[in-house]
């Protein structure tokens, strides 16, 4: 055999080991799917994708998800499907479809051979129960929700996938009409579709985390308190958002649904008949009859995220206070952005972000009652004054401004992250919880100097966007993209953040009542990132002065 020849038969042997590290057709339960495979690098390590995988049958309005049928022949599993119906950004049209319960898998392969009992994680895509989709939004066809980062760094599974937003995912009556939670129950069906299936992709199904951020977050609180999913998750991470958000369950699910039924002209008299004539109406009207307002508000935003969970009996059987007890057995991650606020106060308070405009106290006092509306006067005059005690008698501007986006930070975010990590502890049995604060920076150049970690800034970290769009970050971008995808992948696959695959830049301690340790990321992490008693006399204030307030009649719904 000629030198040419040794070194062609070399090759196509080197090639079809490469080749054999990548799945090909997988079969599922609905049937066989074929995806795409990728390589990663001339030494044989692949990626295999799969989009567009249906986990349950086209859903009909405002009933729950059901088993996919299944179908004939091999499923090309190659691109993305259609989000679910949904307002535009402009909230003039809608976009996405109604046929869009798809799933999305990203499995890393090594020359060694096919992957197999990989850690899975599926992601749980925020946008306020009204917006998203499971590959995130596209800029020049590179998706935020790529999960290829995350799987190839930290060696698991990567799931995505799309669930009902809206009115048509969270439209409730209150009864037996349109219980409500539709979106809540698409995301079981996800998670329970991977249980029974990634095995043949080579995932673990003992070994399922489910993440998520802000809605997405909130969604995964929930499904860990939810009875339905009982042995289904190992663990889970909340980024910026949890059940016991205020913004999380809806107090009157019968007001919103009403508003939208007189919006397309349906009856409002009897809960049956108004859920009857939704069922039927165009999906369009019913999904643009609820607009966000953004301006002039009279309450602050916060109290307008009217499409959100219901406490409905069933899939969430009780207040999420209450259920903590499902959770015992489930490591949980959660935190916030350290301005996780900005962004409501930005809208809320326009001058937060425009250096020439001048905000006043009387003006903070507003938001501060508008907040604590649920409380009343007593409420609002015990929060001023702890937010404001720190203020001299001529305040500086970046001073006010600040205490406005922490206040906002606290009450939306941080206050009910600490109250549900203190419940989860003390109802886990062995399983683990840790608490962390991240505060790299806001990249925004539009807003001024002091503003830290916005709301959603941690999204392109996670999703290791410093690494598949380089040009765009530096080095130190990089350093906070490489930390959490290594604590987050480690915890997915052992429960301690410290231990896995990955080298950490420091030991992340858990959070226990008695010693609340955090962890600060950012790009700095060292010695003195791990922290106590993440923002201890706002969290005692808002757990105990502001508790035994006794609650006052609301105006707002009327």
């Amino acid at each position: 055999m000629g030198h040419w020849e040794v070194l062609c038969f070399a090759l196509a042997c080197y090639l079809g080991v490469a080749r054999a590290t990548t799945l090909g057709i997988v079969h599922t339960e609905g049937g066989f799917v074929e995806g795409v495979s990728e390589k990663l690098s001339l030494f044989g390590d692949y990626i295999d994708i799969f989009r567009g995988i249906p986990f349950a049958a086209p859903p009909k309005r405002f009933e729950d998800p059901q088993q996919h049928p299944g179908w004939d022949g091999t499923l090309k599993a190659k691109e993305y499907k259609n989000r679910c119906m949904q307002v535009t950004l402009t909230q003039t049209g809608t976009r996405g479809s109604e046929d869009c319960l798809y799933l999305n898998i990203w499995i890393p392969q090594d020359k060694k051979g096919v992957s197999t009992n990989l850690p899975v994680m599926i992601w749980i895509y925020g946008g306020a129960f009204l917006l998203g989709g499971g590959q995130g939004a596209n800029f020049l066809n590179n998706y935020l929700y790529d999960g290829q980062e995350i799987a190839v760094r930290g060696k698991v599974i990567v799931v995505t996938f799309n669930y009902r937003v809206g009115p048509l995912g969270f439209l409730s009556t209150g009864d037996a009409s349109v219980p409500g939670n539709y979106g809540l129950k698409d995301q079981h069906m996800a998670i329970a579709w991977v249980k029974r299936n990634i095995k043949a992709f080579g995932g673990d199904p003992e070994n399922i985390t489910i993440f998520g951020e802000s809605a997405g977050a909130v969604s995964v609180s929930l499904q860990t308190l939810s009875p339905y999913n009982k042995g289904l998750i190992k663990r889970a991470i909340s980024q910026s958002g949890v059940g016991l958000c205020t913004w999380a369950i809806q107090e009157n699910p019968l007001f919103w649904a009403t508003k939208v039924a007189e919006k397309v002209g349906c009856p409002t008299d009897n809960t049956m008949a108004l859920g009857n004539c939704l069922r039927v109406t165009d999906p369009q009207a019913v999904t643009l009859a609820y607009h966000l307002e953004m301006v002039n508000l009279p309450y602050p935003l916060v109290h307008y995220l009217a499409f959100t969970p219901v406490v409905d009996g069933d899939f969430l059987p009780d207040r999420p206070e209450n259920l903590f007890a499902n959770a015992a057995d489930i490591d949980y991650i959660a935190g916030t952005n350290n301005m996780d606020g900005h962004i409501f106060a930005g809208i809320d308070m326009p001058a937060i972000n425009r250096p020439l405009v001048k905000i006043t106290a009387d003006e903070v006092y507003n938001l501060v009652r508008g907040l604590t509306l649920q409380k009343g006067v007593r409420a609002a005059n015990a929060t001023f004054s702890l937010y404001t005690q720190l203020w001299n008698d001529n305040p500086d501007q970046e001073v006010m401004k600040r205490t406005v986006v922490d206040l906002e930070t606290d009450y939306i975010f941080l206050i009910p992250t600490q109250q549900t990590l203190a419940l989860h502890n003390a109802n886990a049995r062995n399983a683990k919880t840790y608490s962390y604060v991240f505060s790299q920076p806001s990249r925004m150049p539009v807003y001024p100097s002091w503003v830290g970690a916005d709301h959603a800034d941690d999204l392109q970290y996670v999703f290791g966007k410093p690494f598949s769009t380089p040009l765009g970050y530096w080095p130190k971008h990089r350093t906070v993209s490489k930390a959490l995808i290594a604590y987050w992948t480690n915890f997915a696959r052992t429960g301690d953040p410290n231990k896995g695959e990955s080298t950490v830049p420091i030991k992340w301690i858990p959070y226990t009542w008695e010693e609340s340790y955090y962890l600060e990321i950012n790009s700095d992490i060292n010695y003195d990132s791990v922290k106590q008693s993440l923002r201890a006399s706002y969290v005692q204030f808002w757990n105990t002065v502001y508790q035994r307030l006794p609650d006052v009649p609301s105006t707002f719904l009327d």
